[in-house]
């Protein structure tokens, strides 16, 4: 993945940010993050901050405060620690008019100044949310990423195995494609993983016998997805009646697969002839929300029979 630059925010957040240069440098396509020591130990964006300074720095009006309260001497210096850390951007918010001694600084640095008439709290949550995002580790996965009654779903297994017709059956039946083949994966939080699907194979699925589908052409705009949390893998695996007899029938086959040092919860689905599969991933899903609820089946069903036992009798079902 090529490093973010200055130049890429502005493409990819620029409008929708409001933001614009107030000046130009060749230092906007050099990457975000810095290349020099200490640059990967910075925030990326935040207030003006020179003890433990921002990638972007933003100057609102309470900064300004700060700063015309200062001495002489104590602003310039604060203006040189400034630009001396070397921030890929300092960004005005608020339209403020920016004095001609940040132009003539950011001059000497060769460092991009940027403005926006939006608010700092509101600028600065979501460029940290776009940066969060956009440079997040990543890793692209073998499978089928679908939204399934709101849940982010993996269809992983070998290939052949069905993942397509599935996630064919799934939109047949209201759920949505996120990616095909190759969803993208990056972690956007220390336990949060986020699917999307490359610009290639977007609104595509690949079904044997059938070729390349456009989903959205067929099925509408509410039949795919841009981008999901994952919170489900459903291994898709064949199985003979002797595989079939040796998984566990109370509980069934769970685990747990590490992506990014992310914990995902991982349920094997058997294959075998006469099996509906895209029910069996509904109930799946239904299931696995019931226990990060709380509640399990399988205890439950355990717990009955061992209140039956005791008492002779089976006892009132109640669900709350």
């Amino acid at each position: 993945m090529q490093p973010l630059t200055l130049q890429d925010v502005m493409d990819r957040v620029g409008k929708r940010l409001k933001l614009r240069w107030l000046t130009r440098s060749e230092g906007c396509t050099d990457p975000i993050l810095g290349d020099f020591p200490g640059a990967s130990g910075q925030a990326l964006v935040g207030p003006l901050n020179c003890i433990h300074p921002n990638r972007v720095q933003v100057i609102g009006h309470a900064e300004l405060v700060y700063l015309a309260d200062l001495s002489p001497n104590a602003y310039r210096e604060t203006l040189d620690k400034l630009f001396d850390d070397r921030p890929a951007a300092v960004l005005f918010v608020d339209d403020i008019q920016v004095d001609p001694v940040y132009y003539d600084a950011a001059g000497r640095h060769d460092t991009p100044l940027l403005g926006s008439p939006m608010g700092e709290t509101q600028l600065v949550a979501n460029l940290q949310y776009f940066l969060a995002h956009a440079m997040a580790e990543r890793l692209t996965i073998h499978g089928v990423f679908m939204e399934v009654l709101g849940m982010g779903v993996l269809l992983t297994g070998d290939s052949a195995v069905g993942k397509s017709e599935l996630a064919l059956a799934l939109i047949s039946r209201g759920h949505r494609l996120v990616a095909d083949d190759a969803p993208e994966f990056a972690q956007v939080a220390p336990d949060i993983l986020n699917g999307t699907c490359p610009p290639l194979l977007r609104d595509f699925l690949e079904v044997r016998g059938l070729g390349i589908l456009n989903v959205r052409a067929m099925f509408g705009d509410s039949a795919v997805r841009r981008k999901k949390d994952l919170h489900l893998i459903l291994h898709m695996q064949k199985m003979g009646d002797e595989e079939l007899s040796r998984m566990n029938r109370l509980e069934g086959s769970h685990s747990v697969r590490n992506i990014l040092d992310v914990a995902v919860p991982q349920l094997t689905v058997p294959v075998a002839p006469g099996r509906n599969l895209a029910i069996l991933v509904e109930a799946a899903v239904r299931h696995h929300a019931l226990r990060l609820r709380g509640y399990d089946a399988s205890i439950d069903f355990a717990e009955r029979q061992a209140r039956m036992i005791d008492t002779g009798r089976a006892p009132e079902t109640r669900f709350t």
